[in-house]
């Protein structure tokens, strides 16, 4: 009779698992709009606590993704890669060696936008296992007669080294808004 018993609250146990509603996409009281973006409205990008908006800001797709071919040379550390080859070896060495003390995992790229002089920055942070390094990185299109035009790294100006939590502290977003205060 005890076998009788528990065989059917493990099929009504098993039966009440597999009724309940298995929506992949379900995201519980979360509005639909505030997960994508309406149509015109602009897309929304993640924001990283020490340099803001990522993503492209105003830059060119072109200018990005050379911005990203550079970091990507800064991140493996090659000084023959393609990006770096714009800059003299002293500077492409003392760039190499500043991120070397972080022991750089991942970065993370700002919006960019156009300056007066005609380049492009890129507010950059480059993220190891404890320390961060934040700067700003200037790229700039050259064209040349009879000749088709090409990105150039220009410089990246650097900040100190901080370790992950002192970046933090110093987040410009440490005392912004709770972001459950925008819903009621």
């Amino acid at each position: 009779m005890r076998i009788l018993i528990i065989a059917a609250l493990l099929l009504m146990y098993t039966a009440s698992a597999f009724s309940q509603d298995q929506t992949p996409m379900a995201r519980g009281s979360i509005p639909e709009a505030l997960l994508r973006p309406q149509r015109g409205e602009p897309p929304r990008y993640p924001i990283d606590t020490v340099i803001g908006e990522l993503g492209r800001g105003n830059a060119t797709e072109a200018a990005h993704s050379f911005a990203v071919s550079v970091c990507d040379g800064l991140l493996s550390g090659d000084l023959r890669h393609t990006s770096l080859l714009t800059i003299n070896s002293s500077e492409r060495e003392r760039y190499i060696s500043a991120l070397d003390i972080i022991v750089p995992l991942s970065y993370r790229l700002g919006g960019g936008r156009e300056e007066a002089d005609g380049a492009i920055s890129f507010l950059v942070r480059f993220i190891g296992r404890d320390q961060g390094i934040s700067g700003e990185l200037y790229i700039r299109f050259i064209t040349r007669e009879n000749t088709q035009g090409h990105w150039i790294f220009e410089e990246l100006l650097l900040d100190e080294a901080k370790d992950r939590e002192i970046e933090q502290q110093e987040s410009i977003y440490r005392y912004d808004f709770n972001p459950y205060e925008r819903f009621f």
